[in-house]
């Protein structure tokens, strides 16, 4: 079996203060005996202004945010989820939501760009976001190979968009790491219930690495990071602030669940809607 573990941060407007608290996080979870560790959507950046995160945008392989990661990874020789970090759009106003995979020898893996953008109005606190002004969605779904199983990569809004995580599991995923930063007012009505539901519909183990806590732009999430296992059982959880969840993952238990209760194979997609 290996252990995994998700960070919890609450990250503000300065890079370095926050890959500073990542790397001590980084440090105590692998103290802990992580071997692969996912950190939370936005861990490098919550800005004042959704435009911060444009104006430290990164290209693809280079610069101190991506530095860092690679750096941590060869440190500790373990694999790392970084997040999202800012990269490079189509134009100089957007920025890509990528998630990179770093292996134990800091090199990168697989990329996967936030595909579902948060643009809501929530009634209740009258806060709006509308993360598409500032960032462009990917296109592709992720999944690859690492020596704790088949990985499949999904990043916060992602989590309410079941086929997108059905897709991720008829591509062999039996694994889902994903960063979030769900506010506070969301996530107590439907953080764990979507957590363990993407489990439970694919049998796959889920890290679920969140922004927890209040920060300096007004803004509070929701936290509770948390590792699931397939059945649907919360393994290990961190409800409020910086901290981390750490577990181990056997996937051998999602092999045999899978055998033994074959869900995944009974599905069947009705051909015709008959009207009435």
């Amino acid at each position: 079996m290996k252990r995994v573990a998700a960070i919890q941060m609450a990250s503000g407007p300065n890079v370095g203060a926050n890959l500073t608290e990542a790397a001590r996080l980084i440090s105590r979870a692998v103290d802990a005996g992580a071997e692969l560790l996912v950190l939370p959507e936005n861990f490098a950046i919550m800005g004042l202004h959704e435009e911060d995160k444009v104006k430290v945008r990164e290209t693809y392989g280079q610069g101190p945010i991506q530095d860092f990661l690679a750096e941590q990874a060869h440190q500790h020789r373990v694999w790392i989820v970084g997040g999202t970090i800012p990269l490079t759009a189509k134009d100089s106003q957007h920025v890509r939501a990528a998630c990179l995979l770093f292996d134990d020898e800091g090199g990168v893996k697989a990329r996967y760009d936030k595909v579902h953008l948060f643009d809501v109005h929530l009634s209740e606190s009258k806060e709006t976001y509308d993360e598409s002004t500032t960032t462009e969605p990917g296109e592709t779904s992720t999944v690859v190979d690492t020596p704790f199983g088949r990985l499949g990569l999904a990043v916060c809004y992602d989590l309410r968009f079941p086929e997108l995580f059905r897709r991720l599991s008829d591509e062999g995923a039996e694994i889902f790491a994903i960063p979030s930063a769900f506010t506070a007012i969301t996530g107590r009505a439907h953080w764990e219930v979507l957590v363990r539901a993407r489990a439970i519909e694919n049998l796959c183990y889920v890290i679920a690495a969140a922004q927890g806590g209040y920060h300096v732009n007004g803004r509070e999430t929701h936290g509770d990071s948390m590792i699931v296992d397939p059945w649907g059982r919360v393994l290990d959880r961190l409800p409020r602030g910086s901290g981390f969840v750490v577990s181990s993952v056997d996937i051998v238990k999602v092999r045999n669940t899978r055998r033994n209760f074959p869900v995944l194979e009974h599905r069947k997609i009705p051909c015709k809607l008959v009207a009435t």
